[in-house]
């Protein structure tokens, strides 16, 4: 269609230009009607800079299998394509969303080339100035991005040091003491082996030690009052029998979960008064050594779960891009993050195990739980340091809910919008850079083309991250977020 130097002149975008200037836009562009349908698709590459005359322009964004909604408008002047196509070389052109008519609209239409060339031509310095904001915000950022993620792993390490020094101290200390307990067990069987027992008496006693590791490894779980009244029933029991120290002994039997009935049947294995003294203290190594060796195993499981947990956090030895199982991965970082958690804040799993394994990032899914879970517990101890913790997963529709409710104070209203954006943050100076959630969002929308979703009230905000259950196509990130068709401020 024809192209009038004075009716794009008066667009808002153009009207500072001269006569020459429009008469060479003229020129170089086109002015074109487009049927109702698609102008041009997200992911594109972005060949053209379009400007509305006439008619009606609507901007989506894809997420995961759905066109979006952005901007509906029929504002004259209204840009959008290749709006960056001034950085060039510094930054892949491509359409950051897509752009359809819903009724015959006239765009004018200018290549991107002829429009970079133009903009460096006019506006050499606006040319500086904005290649500085977007090339180094991007630099900034992502130097921001490592110092905080370096950051949040210096906090992780010193939380799982912590962690892991509490069983390893625990299995040396019963290391320790089970050695001492060995040696006196080899030297009370010595004195019991020398003395003028009979044979039979010694292979009973040999027998009940082996029943009473037996038992000890099946303990039952007494309350603190049933504890108590066993302990004083043994203890009774040893000191009518002539056992000395027996107020000593008691407490391990019980722990052991020997009672009455068993001690009955070690005096009447033994059958010899002058024995049973010796016996019971054989015994009581007997259960000691049980007790400890449980203490150890407890201890080492401990490390090797949290050393696993390490392993699927940081997904060490594990292909980037894979199947995953998401409650493993929130495991995993409620673990490692246990100790930033700590016990003041109650967290409560509701998993839905039937929902499927999906194809993702899961290190970088690790990252986006690690900053929501950060900043729920950050929001629980702003409000006094107690609260609870919720994690759910469920399937809806056509794709997997993970979401974190927290009991804080909630996110206000009027920066609801705003806490996507980077470099935003309500945390005081020195404690957040605004960039967690910010990533979160570029790891869930753009690199899984899921979604990332806030819903707040005070005492209960609810971070919803959807994924979808079929792979899509794996592919880097976009450097900045689409631009929407832009309008005169």
């Amino acid at each position: 269609m024809p192209c009038s130097a004075a009716e794009i002149g008066s667009l808002f975008l153009f009207e500072k230009l001269s006569p020459e200037q429009l008469g060479r836009l003229c020129s170089e562009g086109r002015v074109e009607l487009f049927d109702p349908g698609p102008v041009f698709a997200e992911g594109d590459p972005a060949t053209c800079f379009y400007v509305m005359i006439e008619g009606t322009v609507v901007m989506s964004r894809r997420v995961g299998s759905d066109d979006i909604e952005v901007t509906r408008t029929s504002q004259p002047g209204v840009y959008a394509g290749a709006v960056m196509a001034y950085l060039g070389d510094g930054k892949p052109q491509r359409y950051m969303n897509s752009v359809r008519v819903p009724e015959p609209t006239r765009f004018f239409v200018l290549p991107a080339e002829s429009f970079a060339n133009l903009i460096h031509e006019w506006f050499p310095m606006a040319v500086h100035l904005l290649e500085g904001l977007a090339l180094g915000s991007q630099t900034f950022q992502r130097a921001v991005g490592q110092r905080e993620r370096l950051l949040a792993l210096g906090s992780l390490s010193a939380g799982l040091t912590h962690e892991l020094n509490n069983p390893a101290a625990a299995a040396a200390r019963a290391t320790s003491s089970l050695r001492d307990r060995v040696a006196h067990m080899r030297n009370k069987l010595g004195a019991i082996a020398s003395g003028p027992y009979h044979g039979d008496a010694l292979k009973a006693l040999v027998e009940l030690q082996e029943r009473t590791a037996e038992r000890v490894s099946k303990a039952p779980a007494l309350s603190p009052l049933e504890a108590s009244d066993r302990e004083d029933e043994i203890a009774d029991w040893l000191d009518d029998h002539g056992v000395q120290n027996g107020w000593q002994i008691a407490p391990t039997f019980v722990q052991g979960g020997l009672d009455v009935d068993w001690l009955e049947q070690v005096a009447a294995a033994v059958d010899e008064e002058e024995i049973l003294q010796s016996a019971i203290e054989c015994l009581n190594y007997t259960v000691e050594a049980e007790l400890l060796m449980s203490e150890i195993e407890d201890s080492t499981t401990r490390i090797s779960h949290l050393v696993d947990a390490a392993k699927q956090y940081s997904q060490l030895d594990r292909a980037p891009y894979q199947v995953a199982d998401v409650h493993e991965l929130l495991d995993s970082t409620l673990l490692m993050l246990s100790g930033k958690i700590g016990p003041q804040v109650k967290v409560v799993k509701e998993y839905d195990r039937s929902v499927p394994r999906i194809p993702a990032y899961p290190a970088e899914l690790n990252q986006v739980w690690t900053n929501v879970i950060d900043n729920a517990v950050s929001a629980i101890n702003s409000a006094g340091g107690e609260g609870t913790l919720t994690v759910r997963t469920a399937l809806v529709h056509d794709r997997l809910l993970v979401e974190f409710r927290d009991t804080g104070p909630g996110v206000p209203a009027e920066i609801r919008g705003r806490i996507f954006d980077p470099f935003f943050t309500t945390k005081p100076v020195g404690e957040g850079t605004g960039l967690g959630l910010d990533i979160s969002w570029r790891i869930v929308v753009n690199k899984h083309h899921g979604d990332l979703k806030v819903e707040s009230v005070p005492g209960d905000t609810r971070f919803q991250v959807l994924l979808p259950l079929t792979a899509t196509d794996p592919g880097t990130e976009p450097d900045t977020v689409p631009y929407p068709a832009q309008e005169p401020s």
